[in-house]
């Protein structure tokens, strides 16, 4: 392990790095194996959109897949944004936090995106607020949220808790306090998954213990981590590789609750609804690995039942540390059986496997 210290004071304070330098790994891409064995990342791609004002809550609701009117304070919701056809242009962490002027009683929703994407969308959304009382900004540095650390695997928990001693129950809670904020996400490696968003000067203090393999043995990584994780939870990211390519369900989605179809109107619902209810064709997202470090999300991949055209979609993909790449791959649901291979019929092939949660068949 690279000396933190050193590293931190190389750093300084700012543990949110420009956007021309990456924290890929610290060294080197870190494997699913020492992820499950507890980690913490530095998470330096990501970028948060602020709705402010009596209306964010009503006009983003209209705007996305999930419910955005009834997100309590301790809760967190994934969404997505879609195209008129029902594309995702975007996927969401959401949440509800304390209103940007002091003494507010209105609350300030958060957006959290990968930051590639975070100024076209942040554009995009505001072309129509229109008379709604709401305003978008970019709350990527704002103090509160200006070090953004993900913690998981099986020590993560008790190492986390030295120093936010509320952490949230179940997946998807949210837990707010003067060390930050902590948002519990969707678990992975069969242990609690967290991202904690706090101050410069809070994560400098605590990154040398959280990282230091005498106290809590979390092994340290940055980006390439923290996405390997979200693979093996199943979680998919839209990139601007892969934006208007998937209805929600194809990316699994609704099943991670990142759908309501009980909720009014918003971009492309319509088909996202007869998607649901009355399609046709079996597609999914599955995970798999591939003993390719170049694979990348929108590489496409191919069936040998079927080689003459590609049956699927690479969504995300991060280094595995081994010398390949973990995917979480787009694709018809037949083609699980089937040798698939990734970016030509003569590819290097996908070994599938299994998901944290259940895949039924949905005639998409």
């Amino acid at each position: 392990m690279p000396n933190w210290t050193d590293t931190l004071s190389a750093l300084g304070a700012r543990l949110h790095i420009d956007e021309a330098t990456t924290v890929e790994d610290f060294g080197r891409p870190l494997a699913a194996a020492e992820l499950a064995d507890g980690f913490v990342a530095v998470v330096t791609d990501l970028g948060i959109i602020a709705a402010d004002g009596p209306d964010a809550a009503s006009f983003l609701h209209s705007q996305l897949t999930n419910d955005v009117t009834h997100l309590g304070r301790q809760q967190a919701r994934l969404a997505g944004y879609c195209s008129p056809k029902g594309r995702l242009q975007a996927s969401f962490l959401v949440w509800r936090g304390a209103g940007a002027d002091a003494g507010t009683e209105v609350d300030t929703i958060y957006l959290q995106l990968p930051r590639a994407l975070q100024a076209p969308l942040q554009k995009r959304l505001s072309m129509f607020v229109l008379r709604a009382k709401a305003k978008l900004r970019d709350a990527t540095r704002d103090a509160a949220f200006a070090a953004v650390l993900g913690l998981g695997g099986a020590r993560a928990e008790a190492a986390l808790r030295r120093h936010v001693p509320t952490l949230p129950d179940t997946p998807y809670g949210k837990a707010e306090g003067a060390a930050g904020t902590v948002i519990r996400l969707a678990d992975a490696f069969g242990a609690p998954r967290y991202l904690w968003l706090t101050s410069e000067e809070t994560a400098a203090a605590a990154l040398p213990t959280l990282a230091a393999a005498q106290s809590a043995g979390l092994v340290l990584g940055g980006s390439q981590a923290w996405l390997l994780a979200a693979i093996h939870a199943g979680v998919p990211g839209i990139t601007a590789a892969t934006q208007e390519q998937f209805v929600p369900q194809m990316v699994n989605f609704e099943l991670l609750g990142g759908v309501d179809f009980k909720k009014g109107c918003y971009p492309g619902q319509e088909i996202v609804a007869r998607s649901q209810y009355l399609g046709k064709l079996k597609r999914r997202t599955a995970l798999a690995t591939v003993a390719s470090p170049a694979a990348r999300a929108g590489d496409e991949v191919y069936s040998m039942a079927d080689p003459g055209q590609p049956c699927g979609m690479v969504v995300n993909a991060a280094a595995n540390g081994l010398g390949g790449a973990d995917l979480l791959v787009e694709l018809k649901l037949g083609a699980l059986g089937e040798d698939v291979r990734h970016g030509a019929p003569g590819g290097p092939a996908l070994a599938f496997q299994q998901l944290p949660y259940h895949l039924d068949p949905l005639e998409l």
